[in-house]
This record gives C-alpha cells, structure tokens and sequence, in this order.
C-alpha cells in the first residue's frame, strides 16, 4: 500500500469513527433517555460538525463533507430525542418514582403500648399515652425509673409482635404503587431488635421487598425524597422533605410537616406529587391543609 493509500484509509476509518461514535448514543437515549447527557455539549458538538461541513464544502473534500453530513444528522437526532423523548408510560424520562422512607416505631408498629405496659408493670407507675401528650416524655418518667424505662426495648421479645398502627398497612400498599417504598428503622440504637422487626415486617408488610428494608444508625444517610418519622431529630441531616407523624412524645414539638395518621400522610404526598405534575391513580378525601416543600 502507497502512503497515499495508507493516509487516505486512516482518513477514512477516522471519519467512520468520529461519525459513527453517535450511534450508540442515540440507541442509549431512546432506551433510558438523555436527562444524563449535557444539552450544552450537544449543541457545540453540532456547532463545530456544521463549520467541518463549510471547510469542506469551500476545498471541495469530498470525505470531509460526507463525514460532516452524516454527523450533523446524527447529532441533531440525538438533541431532538432528548428533548422529546418519552417513556412507556408517557411521562418524561426526567420523571422517576418518587422515594418515601418510613420509619417503624410510632409510625408503623406501636412499640409505645407495649413499652408503657410493660413500665407500668415493673414500677407500678400508671403512666399513659395521654400522660405523655400532655406533660412530654421526660416529665412524665420520673428520673428514679429512668434506667427502667430505656432498658425495656432491649429486653428478649419486646418487638416481637407489637400492634400495626391503624391504616398503616393499607396506606403502604398504595403509596407502593405510586413510590418507592423504603422502611428504615434507627435498629442500631437496639441491635438485638433486628430479627424481630424483621419478622415483624415480613408478617404485617410482605409486600415491602426485603431489599427496601434499610436498618441503620444515623438517618443521614438515607437517600430519599420523604422521610416519615415520629423524631424530628431525624430530620437533622436529610436532605429531603421530613413529615413528623404525631405520637405522644412529640405532641408538644413543632415541625413544618406534621400528619396526624395515615390518611394524612397519604394526602400530603399526593399533593406533593401533583404539585410535580406527575398524574396519580390513588384517590384521597382528605383535605389538603399543608404547604409541602418539594425537593
């Protein structure tokens, strides 16, 4: 081969390889869609390949300007499925399902019951929810038994089979229809709950995939948009939105978000979702009575 041959095969599978580099791209952005590829780099991409086009149409090279054509078309394919393209369902391939993390106690399993229960018993103490709501959680223990009272949840058997907080379980059902789903309990503040909680799980929330049942520390560390949970601590840290789910310990607390049971928290993430524009197949007669801060 002359060397005029070899530059000009060179020439030629460059073409092909800078031209062609497109087609995957566009076969990946009719799959998944192009909310990962940068509009902005798009645009100069096509920029420079339409000014290659004019250079070789003012020299009069052919390979340059078919090269040039055929990347041009590619890349304008690939701005316009980006900015049109749909998903099965219709919606925007910027549209993604919508992540709720619940927590157990006090949202889901009523572990208050059994603990004042099992507190009345050992200190002969009649201490009740509405004890609680009222003067808060460290005035109505008295110090003297307040080791007794932290101890008990670490005692064998305390979650095996606490009572499901009302609607809780009908409530998860739809939401997992229209979210994700994630149950995330503070379990290291009590390890030797894990198995319990998890077999408590598996009995009353089975459509709950164990991989979505997320046992932690610090909830930080959680990666969703909403977080329900009974302590506003937990809302410290996370990044999204926090609903506060009215127990009698935090009765007296403030927070932004607050719903009182699950119908509630079935309305405000409806509205939240529709205030994104995203159409919901879950109907709820609740009043729409809070602000939701979306994020």
């Amino acid at each position: 081969m002359t060397s005029a041959g070899l530059i000009g095969l060179i020439g030629t599978v460059a073409a092909l390889c800078t031209t062609g580099a497109f087609v995957p791209q566009i076969v990946k952005i009719k799959k998944q869609g192009g909310e990962d590829i940068s509009f902005a780099m798009l645009i100069v991409y096509l920029v420079g390949v339409l000014l290659w086009l004019v250079y070789g149409l003012m020299f009069h090279a052919p390979a340059v300007i078919w090269a040039n054509v055929v990347a041009a078309i590619l890349v304008a394919t690939a701005l316009v499925l980006k900015v049109t393209w749909r998903g099965p369902a219709g919606e925007s391939s910027r549209a993604r399902r919508l992540r709720v993390a619940v927590d157990m106690d006090e949202v889901i399993a009523d572990a208050l019951s059994r603990h004042l229960s099992l507190y009345n018993r050992a200190t002969g103490e009649n201490v009740t929810p509405d004890v609680i709501r009222q003067k808060g959680l460290d005035a109505a223990i008295p110090a003297k038994y307040r080791a007794v009272f932290e101890s008990l949840p670490h005692e064998d058997g305390f979650f095996d089979d606490l009572a499901v907080i009302p609607n809780s379980q009908h409530a998860l059902q739809l939401l997992s229809s229209e979210f994700d789903v994630f149950i995330t309990s503070a379990a290291m503040e009590v390890p030797r709950s894990f198995d319990s909680k998890f077999r408590w799980l598996r009995e009353h929330f089975p459509f709950i995939p164990t991989s979505n049942i997320v046992f932690c520390g610090d909830k930080e560390i959680i990666d969703a948009d909403y977080l329900i949970d009974d302590r506003p601590r937990h809302f410290a840290g996370f990044r999204g939105t926090g609903i506060l789910f009215t127990a009698p310990h935090n009765a007296r607390e403030h927070a932004p978000v607050r719903a009182d049971n699950w119908d509630e928290v079935l309305a405000i993430l409806m509205k939240s979702r529709s205030a994104l524009g995203v159409q919901h197949s879950v109907k709820t007669d609740i009043p729409e009575t809070q602000e939701l801060a979306i994020s």
